[in-house]
């Protein structure tokens, strides 16, 4: 695609996504409903809000005209038989952060992801209860809305105190020595915690260094946001500094870094 597809392409996928949004808060504001359905099979949980929200971005996807296939996170049964042979495809997390909903923390995200050719050259991402939406496309930067659109990129670390951003829900040992790591070697580390997807748009908004993540995440919980620290000149890779890839038979991403330009290597 040129650069002007995927600009308009990125202008039509933003509203699905905030629909997707406003069908989550619809859930999220009624404290009368019980929005939990059920455990997964990996045992993390699943709500009404994932599922509405699903069916929200599959729609407008599909009405989009462009007849590329969509991996969800709702739908990930796919078999890879099916979808190694994928070039263009759209990977999606309906709702990231499910224990944030559950915990009404806000800090949630909806998250959709144009890949090609095993890269996110798109991708959007949605804090409905926080109002803010970030996009980006390859080739145009990266932007954040919350109220007014303004183009973002990451702070690079030249010295003094390193911000390093901390899950706050899924936090480890491993992550907890890297940080001691750190403060051993730099000294002054600030840690800045938030829920979901939100973590990478943190490095690639300036307002953070490093993004380690020493535990498991799949595709979809991080296609769009990576999509988004690209356009904002930051990277992610593997902890051993090797290209993410996308659409593999494992959908299990490797522990990853996303790192600001100038940010200390941590492998």
């Amino acid at each position: 695609m040129s650069e002007q597809q995927l600009a308009d392409l990125l202008e039509q996928v933003v509203p699905i996504a905030e629909a997707a949004g406003d069908a989550i808060m619809a859930i999220y504001l009624d404290e009368s409903r019980d929005a939990w359905i059920s455990d997964k099979e990996d045992r993390s949980p699943l709500t009404e809000a994932d599922l509405a929200a699903h069916h929200v971005i599959v729609e407008g996807l599909e009405q989009l005209g462009l007849g590329f296939p969509i991996l969800s996170e709702e739908s990930k049964s796919i078999p890879y038989e099916e979808r190694k042979d994928w070039e263009t495809f759209w990977l999606v997390d309906p709702l990231d952060g499910t224990k944030e909903f559950l915990k009404r923390n806000g800090e949630f995200t909806v998250n959709i992801a144009l890949i090609h050719r095993g890269e996110p050259v798109l991708g959007v991402v949605v804090a409905p209860a926080l109002g803010v939406t970030y996009g980006a496309a390859e080739g145009l930067g990266a932007w954040l809305d919350d109220g007014e659109r303004m183009q973002i990129r990451a702070k690079e670390y030249k010295g003094g105190t390193l911000r390093v951003v901390a899950s706050r829900s899924h936090a480890g040992p491993d992550t907890e020595a890297l940080i001691q790591q750190l403060r051993d070697e730099i000294g002054e580390v600030e840690l800045v915690s938030i829920g979901s997807s939100l973590k990478l748009c943190l490095v690639a908004a300036g307002k953070a260094h490093l993004y380690p993540r020493l535990g498991l995440t799949s595709e979809w919980d991080v296609a769009a946001a990576h999509a988004v620290v690209n356009g904002a000149g930051a990277t992610l890779t593997d902890v051993d500094g090797n290209p993410f890839r996308y659409n593999k038979e494992n959908i299990l991403n490797p522990f990853f870094i996303v790192s600001a330009p100038g940010a200390p290597g941590v492998a």
